[in-house]
């Protein structure tokens, strides 16, 4: 059966985010352009899309696309734990700290009425929530 353009969006997207944390560099370059252009064919893209690509972006170091879909979310939503884990993440690839902190710390005061939104993303991406927090917190913690 033909593959749904989004199952194959989703499914490179698994890869890459598999192949990146696993240090597979040569092999998260030779997917992401799939993965990116896969994701472009499915607009207009939402939310959770958005992240996606922005995430398969940031680890392939095209920063200035996942800088792109950061930008987006937080203007459709500027509170959105995602767009503000995508624009922290690549404020800290940048080197641009203060951004950074200020991202973390949006996030952190952000959290609890966002977490109460029950986000279909915010289940599919728990994991990237609970680890981003975690690290604003220790940040946090760390400035003080």
């Amino acid at each position: 059966p033909a593959t749904r353009p989004r199952d194959r969006a989703e499914r490179l997207f698994t890869r890459v985010s598999t192949l990146g944390g696993q240090g597979k560099t040569d092999s998260v370059l030779f997917f992401a352009p799939m993965a990116i252009s896969s994701y472009e064919m499915l607009a207009p893209l939402n939310i959770d899309q958005r992240y996606d690509m922005g995430r398969i972006a940031e680890v392939a170091g095209a920063l200035p696309l996942a800088r792109a879909q950061a930008d987006t979310i937080l203007q459709k939503s500027p509170d959105h734990l995602l767009g503000l884990i995508l624009a922290a993440r690549v404020a800290y690839l940048d080197g641009d700290s203060a951004a950074k902190k200020r991202y973390e710390v949006h996030l952190l005061a952000a959290a609890k009425t966002e977490a109460g939104r029950k986000l279909p993303e915010y289940e599919l991406h728990q994991s990237d929530l609970t680890n981003a927090l975690a690290g604003a917190r220790r940040s946090a913690g760390a400035q003080r």
